[in-house]
């Protein structure tokens, strides 16, 4: 049977996750529109471009790192 307990664990998972998912969502949204913009003046700008855009995924990584931590009952 499931505790109250584990159901508050499952529930502060959940939110974890979907704040770092919903996080890099808004700051991908910025970055990619400036992002194109600058590739279309300037194709040779693509590296950096990408690097700046795939920054922001480190925060859906921490999210569900964290909600694996709460899952798991490490904490």
């Amino acid at each position: 049977m499931i505790s109250v307990a584990d159901a508050i664990l499952a529930l502060a998972a959940s939110i974890a996750i979907a704040g770092g998912l919903i996080g890099t969502g808004m700051a991908q949204q910025g970055i990619g529109a400036a992002g194109m913009g600058i590739i279309a003046e300037k194709p040779e700008k693509f590296g950096q471009v990408l690097f700046f855009f795939v920054i922001p995924e480190t925060l859906w990584i921490i999210g569900f790192v964290l909600g694996i931590i709460l899952l798991l009952h490490v904490i």
